[in-house]
């Protein structure tokens, strides 16, 4: 997909970074919870763009990969990830090519969606691992530009997660606002 490569090296590139130094807000808002349910400390963050979930797992002790396709956004990443003094493992890859070689105890999927990809991670989780997923939601409010198939329907995403053995700790969706996402956190049987 090199064309999605140039668009966000494209986004990537000037003074500025693309997103916030904080992690997503869905991401701070559940931590809490996800948090004693993770039965270790492995993590890996799929289109990290930047790097700012993954360096907030970092930043709570977790052994972080953070994957993604823009070479611009892992500089970013990494530089960001030696200001504040924390260890990432920044990886460059197409995620309609990735395949998963470790098994993680936290999978995170923020602004992301290729549904084949879903089954993957599930089987990289290890048991009573947690996937925390947030993504973009076709609406009627929604901005233009986006690739349909790349967003969700309404009540979509809770369905790809019926197959698999575990538990829906958290589903919700927010379809209004220029950018409504659906969101899960989903827990593999132990």
């Amino acid at each position: 997909m090199e064309e999605d490569r140039i668009k966000w090296d494209e986004r990537y590139t000037g003074d500025s970074y693309f997103f916030c130094f904080a992690p997503s807000g869905f991401l701070a808002r559940c931590f809490e919870t996800v948090r004693p349910l993770v039965p270790g400390l492995r993590a890996i963050d799929l289109a990290c763009g930047e790097g700012r979930n993954a360096i907030y797992l970092a930043q709570h002790g977790f052994r972080v990969t953070a994957v993604d396709i823009s070479p611009r956004g892992l500089e970013r990443g990494e530089r960001r990830a030696a200001e504040v003094g924390v260890s990432v493992d920044f990886v460059q890859a197409d995620l309609e090519a990735f395949r998963f070689d470790e098994r993680y105890d936290l999978i995170l999927d923020f602004n992301f969606l290729l549904r084949p990809l879903i089954p993957l991670m599930v089987a990289a989780l290890n048991p009573g691992g947690v996937i925390v997923m947030e993504t973009i939601l076709d609406t009627p409010s929604i901005e233009p530009g986006h690739t349909k198939s790349f967003l969700l329907q309404p009540g979509e995403l809770v369905q790809l997660f019926e197959p698999f053995a575990g538990t829906v700790h958290l589903f919700e969706e927010e379809a209004k606002g220029p950018t409504p996402v659906a969101r899960i956190i989903f827990q593999k049987a132990g």
